[in-house]
């Protein structure tokens, strides 16, 4: 999707702050974070929303929660803890339509997040 922000960083036109990579998934940190470590997971096929998922996604989505596990563990965080988060349209907080896991931790989190 050319006009797509995470497309363009998939195919290289924009330089994130990679913390992982692999031939599926791009982690890289948030440019606005709410937390010592926010990072963005994503998938490097382009998927709008969470309910534009199909039965096919369904390993693609546990990579992105593999790659979370690594992300935190490479912050230091796993073993403290860690909130995953995955919005779904704006009334959600969804700003960039190209699914996301944020991955938030290096301080307590409250329930409920607001």
């Amino acid at each position: 999707m050319s006009d797509c922000l995470f497309c363009k960083m998939v195919a290289g036109e924009i330089k994130p702050d990679t913390v992982y990579e692999d031939d599926e998934v791009l982690a890289f940190r948030d440019i606005n974070p709410q937390a010592p470590t926010h990072v963005l997971v994503i998938p490097k096929i382009h998927i709008s929303t969470p309910n534009d998922l199909q039965p096919e996604h369904a390993a693609l989505v546990g990579k992105l929660y593999l790659a979370a596990q690594k992300v935190a563990a490479g912050d230091g965080i796993a073993a403290r803890g860690y909130r995953t988060v995955m919005n779904c349209h704006r009334e959600a907080g969804q700003s960039v339509f190209h699914i996301h896991l944020h991955v938030l931790g290096g301080r307590p989190m409250h329930w409920p997040p607001g």
